[in-house]
């Protein structure tokens, strides 16, 4: 079997033994017994008792202009690094949750005018993944997009969402200096990050 084509197993592999939900809130939480195959082997694992956190899907958007040699991250108090030792407001891409059927694409572009001001172009999508699949069923769709940036940064969001989000606007001459900072803390913005240093590299071999 070719891993990199076909996984190992497929859902058809778990036996599901129960299911239910412990809490339902801005997150869900279901309580999950399962048994699952076993590498190599026609047994299954004995039962296992696992917390499912239950989130809406995400998607994500970079935001740069090779013109203006700049590119947008925001930043925002996240309750997950509430014990972060840096600081709880975290650098990052613009994102959101998609709004019922909206698709990601649609959400990226709603969420960049609402956290920055920008329309965007050039869409290109990158990966949709799981940021954290222990225990969480949150899937993500990272983006990036060119847009005219404006000069300098501002303070975005929705007041009635809770949100209160710090635009910054950063030179291309700043981004090795802070991939290697320590203000990087999320998966999103680490990769769309690289996949930028690897898009500027191929620019200036052109």
């Amino acid at each position: 079997m070719n891993i990199i084509q076909q996984a190992t197993y497929t859902h058809n592999d778990v036996e599901i033994q129960s299911r239910e939900y412990a809490f339902k809130g801005f997150v869900q939480v279901e309580k999950v017994s399962l048994r699952h195959r076993l590498f190599n082997q026609t047994e299954y694992t004995s039962a296992i008792h696992r917390e499912l956190i239950r989130r809406k899907e995400a998607a994500g958007v970079l935001i740069y202009n090779d013109q203006q040699q700049k590119f947008a991250l925001i930043e925002q108090f996240r309750v997950g690094a509430i014990d972060d030792e840096i600081s709880p407001w975290q650098l990052e891409i613009i994102a959101g949750v998609l709004d019922g059927d909206e698709s990601p694409e649609s959400c990226i572009r709603r969420e960049s005018i609402e956290e920055s001001g920008c329309e965007l172009n050039q869409i290109k999508h990158l990966f949709s993944f799981y940021p954290s699949a222990g225990a969480c069923d949150e899937i993500f769709h990272l983006y990036v997009a060119q847009a005219a940036l404006p000069a300098e940064g501002g303070v975005f969001g929705m007041p009635d969402e809770g949100e209160n989000i710090q635009l910054h606007i950063i030179d291309y001459s700043d981004l090795s200096l802070l991939l290697k900072s320590n203000r990087l803390k999320n998966a999103p913005v680490i990769m769309a990050l690289q996949w930028l240093q690897q898009h500027l590299h191929a620019f200036e071999d052109v």
